[in-house]
C-alpha cells in the first residue's frame, strides 16, 4: 500500500513539474510561431509586447494555452487610424500533442475578456476586418500552415461589439456582451451552439434607430454546412427585453449573392411582451406594471440580396384589446387595437405595400384613432386619416414622465387620398394645434410657457402647385423671454415663401432642455428675421425679388463639440442682412485660445443654401495678436488635438470646398505653427474653385523676412498640386535647417554652415497624403545669396584638404556671395558658385539626389607653390608638363561623389590656365542636361528608399481610384433598389444637399 501511495505522489510531481515546464520549453517556438504567422498572412498592425504572451496548462488543461495582454489590432491604408480590435486579454487553447509532436498547431478555444470591436464597411464597400493577405500559394497550402482552426470552443466575456456598414447605411452596436459558442470548427458539417447576452442592444438603418437600447438574450443553434455556405437555424430564441422571436429557415452565402428563405414569429403572444420594447418602459418597475391583451406578429424574408437586388419581405402584427396601467398612476390606457402588415412580394421597394387597417387607442380619456393604405413608394398612392385630440396634462396620469411637467390642449386632424410622385399631392387637409402648452423638467427648472402653434396643411386639388403650409402662429416664453414667429409656404412645384421670426433666445436654456450630444453651447442671441419671395427667384439669382431683413445680435456666446474640441467664443458680434449679402460686423472673440477680431460680408448665401452648386462668397477682415495653429491640427476621428511634434505625420489630404469664394485679409501678430512662430503675418488667403491662394503674405521668422505668394490645388486629391513664389531675407542656415523637412532632404549641408542666406526662390510639386511635398515631384529655380556662411565640418572639404594637402579650404568663410539653383524632380542643381579662399580660387557646382547621393565637382586655381610632390606627379602625368613650379597658377578638377557623410573625392583632371568656371560651368551642365533628359535619378540603386515610397505613392494613388471607381457603380446600382419617396420630397423643395451621416467616435482605442 505505501508504495501505491508513493507512486501515485510521484506521478502527480511528474504531471505538476510537467505542466509547470511545457510553457517554458515551447514559449519561444509557439511565439515564433506566432509572429511568422501573423506577418504571412495578416494585412493589419498587430500590436503586441513580448513581455504579455504567456503560456499555462493550468488555464486550459488538457490544452496549452496561449494568452496575450494588451492585444491591438489596427487596420492600413484606408483604415489606419481605426482599431479593428482590442484585447485586453486574449488567450488561445492549443492542442498539446500537436505543439509538442507536430509541426502544425491546432487550435481547440478562443477566449476574449473585455474585447472592444469595431466592424466597419465603407461607402465604397470596404470592410475593415478584410486583413487577410489573399495569397493564392499560400491558400493552396493551407494544409501545411503552421496553424490549424480546430476550434471547438469560443467565449467573449463584457465584450462590446459596433457593427456600421455605411453602404447600406445599416449599424449594430452591443455594449456588455456576454457570448459563448461551441461547434468543431474543422468540419465541414456540423451543429454550431451560441448563447449571447447584451445589456444595450441598438440597431440601426439610414440613421434611424429600429430598436434602441433593448436588452438582448439568444440562444441559436445553427446547422453548418461550410462545403456548401448554408446556414439552416434550428433551436432557437431571440429575446428583446421581454419579447421573444423565432426563426426558421436558412441563409446560404454560396457566391457574393446572399440568398434567406426565413421566417419569424413572435413566440409569446402576452401584450405586455410586446409592450416592453417601447422605449423607457422597460425599467426596474415594470414587472409591477398590469396588462391585459394579445399580440400576434410573424413575417417573413425571402430572396436575394446583392448590390443590385433585395430579398422580398413581408410583416404582419395584430394588437387585441390592449391594456396597460402603471401602479403609481391613476389612468390606464385601454382599447390599444393594432391591424398592420407591410408585404413586399419581389424585392423591389417601390412595390411595397403598407397597411394600418386599424390604430386605436385611449390614453385616460384622450383617443387617438387612425388608418393608412400605402400602396407602392414611386408612385406612392395614400388613404388615410389620424384623429387625436390630447390634453398633456392626462398623459402624465398614464405614462410615467418622472421629473416633467406637461400641459396644453393638442389637437391633431389629417386626411390624405391620392397619388404622391413628382408635381402631385394626395387632396388633403391636416391641422395641428397646441394652445397654452407648458413643459418643465427637472433638469432645468425654467419652465417653456404659453407655448403656443396654430399650423394647417391643405391641398384641393392634387396639384404640388395647389399645396398651402400655414405655420399661421408659433410663440413661446423660455423663462420669460419671448419667441414668436410664422410661416407661410405654398406651391411645392414652385415653392413662395414667407416667414418672420423675433425674439431672443438663451442658448444655455435652451440646451439644457433640448440637449446636443457631445455638444456645449450657450449665450444669447437676439434677432428680428423677415423673408417672402419665391425660390425660382432664388435659383435663378435674382435677389432683388426677394424680400429679405433682419438683424442678429450675439453676446457671449460659447461653443464647443466633439468636431470642435478647442472650441470658439464670441464675445459680441452684429450681423446685419438684406437680399445680396450678411454683413459681419465688429466680431470680437476667440478660436480656441487665439484671440479673433473679424469684420466683413457673406454674399449668395440664397443660393448657397438653396441651390445646387452655387459657391458662398466672401470677404473678410481677421485681426488677431497671437493665432495657434497648432490648436487645429486634429485627430479626425477622435477630435483630440494632435501634439506639435507628430503633426507631419497626421493622415488625409485637405480637400478646400468647392463651393466657397472667399477672401481674408488677415494681420496677425504672431502665428504658432508646429515648431515656428511667425512674427507680423500680414497678407490675403483666398480660396476659390477648390484651390487655396496666398497673396502677398509677409512676416518673420527664425530672424529672417519672408514674404510668398503660391497656390495650393486640391481639385485631384489623388495628386494635390502646390507652387509658392519664396522671398527670404537673412534667414539663419542651421534654424532653417531645423524647421524645415524640404530643406533637411534637399540641401542637409545647411546644418554645417554658420550664418545667414537670402534667396528668391520658386518651387512647385505635389502634396503626399501627410499634407507634406512628395520629394520626387520638386521642381524649383532662383538665386541664393550668401550673406555670411562659417564654413567647417564638411566632410567632403575635410577630403579635399587631406587629397591636395591645402589646410585653409578646411575651414574658411563666404560673405556676400550669390548663385543659381534648381531643383528637378527632387534634385536639387547648384550652378557654378565662384569664392575665394585666401590665395585659392574655388568654382563649385553639381547635382544631390534624395538619397543623399552627391555628384559635385571642384575645380581650384590655386599657386602652383602650393602643390605639393605627391599631387605634382599627378599633375604632370595628367597635363604632361614636367615642371610645375615655372608656372604661376595650376587648376585642379575634382570630383566629389558619393553619400553626402562620407564622399569620395578624387582628381579628375588639371589645366595650366585659370578656366575653373568654364571647367565647372561645362560639367555642371552636362549633368543638367541629362537630369532633364529623363528625370529619373531616383532609380539610382542608391536611393531605393525614396523610390520605394514613390511607388508605394503611386500604388495608393491607384488603389484610391479604383475605389472611387466602385463606389460610383456602387452608388449606380443601389439606385435602382433605394427608395424614390424621400428623393421626389427632395426635389419639391430643391433641397439636394443633405448633412454626411456622423461617424462614432472609435471608443476602442488604448
Amino acid at each position: 500500500m505505501k508504495k501505491v501511495v508513493i507512486g501515485i505522489a510521484v506521478f502527480f510531481v511528474v504531471l505538476i513539474a510537467a505542466a509547470a515546464l511545457v510553457p517554458i520549453l515551447f514559449k519561444d517556438k509557439i511565439k515564433d510561431r506566432l509572429d511568422k504567422e501573423i506577418a504571412k498572412n495578416i494585412n493589419a498592425q498587430v500590436l503586441y509586447e513580448t513581455d504579455n504572451v504567456s503560456l499555462s496548462l493550468f488555464r486550459t488543461f488538457p490544452d496549452l494555452g496561449l494568452s496575450i495582454k494588451e492585444l491591438t489590432i489596427v487596420g492600413k491604408d484606408s483604415f489606419q487610424r481605426d482599431t479593428l480590435a482590442y484585447l485586453p486579454d486574449f488567450a488561445l487553447g492549443l492542442d498539446l500533442m500537436s505543439v509538442i509532436t507536430g509541426d502544425e498547431m491546432v487550435i481547440k478555444s478562443i477566449e476574449m475578456q473585455d474585447p472592444r470591436l469595431k466592424l466597419l464597411v465603407l461607402k465604397s464597400g470596404m470592410a475593415n476586418w478584410d486583413i487577410f493577405i489573399p495569397d493564392t500559394a499560400a491558400a493552396a497550402q493551407t494544409d501545411t500552415a503552421d496553424f490549424k482552426m480546430g476550434i471547438e470552443k469560443w467565449t467573449i466575456n463584457n465584450g462590446q461589439i459596433i457593427y456600421q456598414d455605411l453602404s447600406i447605411p445599416f449599424g449594430v452596436a452591443a455594449y456588455n456582451v456576454q457570448h459563448t459558442g461551441s461547434g468543431d470548427l474543422a468540419k465541414d458539417v456540423f451543429d454550431m451552439e451560441t448563447h449571447t447576452q447584451a445589456d444595450r442592444f441598438t440597431m440601426t438603418y439610414g440613421n434611424v434607430n429600429y430598436i434602441e437600447n433593448k436588452k438582448l438574450n439568444a440562444e441559436v443553434t445553427l446547422a453548418m454546412d461550410m462545403a456548401n455556405s448554408v446556414y439552416t437555424f434550428k433551436d432557437n430564441n431571440f429575446r428583446l427585453n421581454d419579447f421573444a422571436l423565432g426563426l426558421d429557415g436558412s441563409i446560404a452565402m454560396p457566391t457574393d449573392d446572399i440568398k434567406f428563405d426565413l421566417t419569424f414569429k413572435a413566440l409569446e403572444t402576452d401584450f405586455k411582451n410586446l409592450f416592453s420594447l417601447v422605449p423607457g418602459v422597460f425599467t426596474d418597475k415594470f414587472k409591477d406594471v398590469q396588462t391585459d391583451g394579445k399580440v400576434a406578429f410573424n413575417g417573413y424574408v425571402k430572396g436575394t440580396f446583392n448590390e443590385t437586388t433585395l430579398p422580398g419581405f413581408g410583416v404582419d402584427l395584430t394588437v387585441n384589446n390592449g391594456t396597460f396601467k402603471y401602479p403609481d398612476l391613476p389612468q390606464a390606457a385601454k382599447n390599444i387595437n393594432v391591424a398592420m402588415s407591410v408585404k413586399n412580394a419581389d424585392g423591389n421597394l417601390d412595390h411595397t405595400v403598407v397597411n394600418i387597417k386599424k390604430l386605436h387607442l385611449e390614453l385616460g380619456k384622450n383617443p387617438i384613432d387612425g388608418q393608412v393604405l400605402i400602396d407602392g413608394l414611386s408612385p406612392m398612392k395614400v388613404d388615410g386619416n389620424l384623429q387625436a385630440r390630447l390634453d398633456l396634462a392626462e398623459m402624465t396620469k398614464v405614462f410615467p414622465l418622472e421629473g416633467t411637467t406637461l400641459r396644453g390642449l393638442l389637437d391633431v386632424d389629417a386626411k390624405a387620398n391620392g397619388v404622391y410622385f413628382e408635381n402631385h399631392m394626395p387632396v388633403m387637409s391636416a391641422k395641428l394645434n397646441l394652445t397654452n402648452g407648458y413643459v418643465k423638467s427637472s433638469s432645468f427648472p425654467a419652465p417653456l410657457e404659453q407655448v403656443t402653434v396654430a399650423s394647417t396643411v391643405t391641398n384641393t386639388t392634387g396639384n404640388a402647385m395647389d399645396t398651402d403650409i400655414q405655420v399661421s402662429r408659433f410663440k413661446m416664453l423660455l423663462d420669460k423671454e419671448p419667441l414668436e414667429g410664422r410661416v407661410s409656404i405654398k406651391n411645392l412645384s414652385q415653392p413662395q415663401f414667407d416667414a418672420a421670426v423675433t425674439g431672443v433666445l438663451d442658448l444655455t436654456k435652451l440646451t439644457k432642455i433640448f440637449p446636443i450630444e457631445g455638444t456645449t453651447l450657450s449665450g444669447r442671441m437676439a434677432g428680428n428675421v423677415q423673408a417672402k419671395g419665391k425660390m425660382t427667384d432664388v435659383e435663378a439669382g435674382r435677389y432683388g425679388n426677394v424680400q429679405s431683413s433682419g438683424t442678429v445680435t450675439i453676446n457671449q456666446l460659447a461653443y464647443k463639440s466633439t468636431d470642435l474640441p478647442q472650441g470658439m467664443r464670441i464675445n459680441s458680434a452684429t450681423a446685419t442682412f438684406n437680399n445680396e449679402q450678411v454683413r459681419l460686423q465688429q466680431l470680437n472673440g476667440f478660436l480656441g485660445k487665439s484671440d479673433v477680431q473679424m469684420n466683413g460680408t457673406v454674399s449668395n448665401y440664397m443660393g448657397y443654401l438653396f441651390s445646387e452648386n452655387q459657391p458662398l462668397r466672401g470677404n473678410f477682415t481677421l485681426q488677431s495678436s497671437n493665432f495657434n495653429v497648432n490648436e487645429w491640427m486634429v485627430d479626425e476621428h477622435t477630435g483630440q488635438a494632435v501634439p506639435a511634434s507628430t503633426t507631419q505625420e497626421a493622415q488625409g489630404v485637405v480637400q478646400v470646398p468647392a463651393n466657397l469664394d472667399m477672401l481674408l485679409n488677415a494681420q496677425i501678430g504672431t502665428v504658432v505653427y508646429n515648431n515656428l512662430k511667425l512674427q507680423n503675418l500680414n497678407g490675403k488667403v483666398s480660396l476659390k474653385d477648390q484651390i487655396a491662394k496666398l497673396e502677398d503674405v509677409s512676416f518673420n521668422t527664425l530672424g529672417g523676412q519672408f514674404s510668398t505668394t503660391g497656390t495650393y490645388d486640391s481639385r485631384d486629391l489623388i495628386h494635390p498640386k502646390f507652387a509658392f513664389g519664396l522671398n527670404i531675407k537673412n534667414l539663419d542656415f542651421q534654424r532653417s535647417f531645423q524647421a524645415f523637412n524640404t530643406i533637411q532632404q534637399v540641401a542637409p549641408i545647411a546644418n554645417l554652415l554658420k550664418g545667414q542666406f537670402s534667396t528668391n526662390f520658386n518651387l512647385s510639386g505635389e502634396l503626399g497624403s501627410d499634407m507634406m511635398p512628395v520629394m520626387s515631384t520638386l521642381s524649383g529655380k532662383g538665386l541664393v545669396e550668401v550673406v555670411e556662411a562659417v564654413v567647417t565640418n564638411v566632410k567632403a572639404l575635410s577630403k579635399i584638404s587631406s587629397l591636395t594637402n591645402l589646410s585653409e579650404v578646411q575651414n574658411f568663410t563666404i560673405k556676400n556671395k550669390g548663385f543659381a539653383a534648381e531643383i528637378v524632380a527632387g534634385n536639387l542643381v547648384m550652378k557654378p558658385f565662384e569664392f575665394e579662399v585666401k590665395d585659392i580660387k574655388m568654382t563649385v557646382g553639381g547635382t544631390s539626389n534624395l538619397g543623399g547621393k552627391l555628384d559635385y565637382v571642384v575645380a581650384m586655381d590655386v599657386p602652383s607653390g602650393k602643390v605639393g610632390n605627391a599631387l605634382a606627379s599627378k599633375l604632370t602625368s595628367l597635363s604632361g608638363v614636367q615642371n610645375l613650379q615655372g608656372l604661376e597658377r595650376v587648376t585642379l578638377q575634382l570630383g566629389v561623389t558619393g553619400p553626402y557623410k562620407d564622399p569620395s573625392v578624387a582628381l579628375k583632371g588639371s589645366s595650366l590656365k585659370a578656366e575653373a568656371s568654364n571647367i565647372v560651368k561645362q560639367v555642371v551642365t552636362n549633368k543638367l542636361e541629362n537630369v532633364l533628359k529623363d528625370k529619373l535619378p531616383v532609380k539610382n540603386a542608391t536611393n531605393t528608399d525614396s523610390l520605394k515610397a514613390e511607388l508605394a505613392r503611386q500604388q495608393e494613388a491607384a488603389k484610391l481610384k479604383a475605389q472611387q471607381e466602385l463606389e460610383k457603380k456602387r452608388q449606380e446600382a443601389e439606385a435602382k433598389v433605394k427608395s424614390e419617396a424621400q428623393n421626389q420630397l427632395n426635389k419639391l423643395f430643391n433641397r439636394t444637399k443633405k448633412p454626411a451621416a456622423a461617424t462614432p467616435a472609435d471608443t476602442t482605442k488604448k
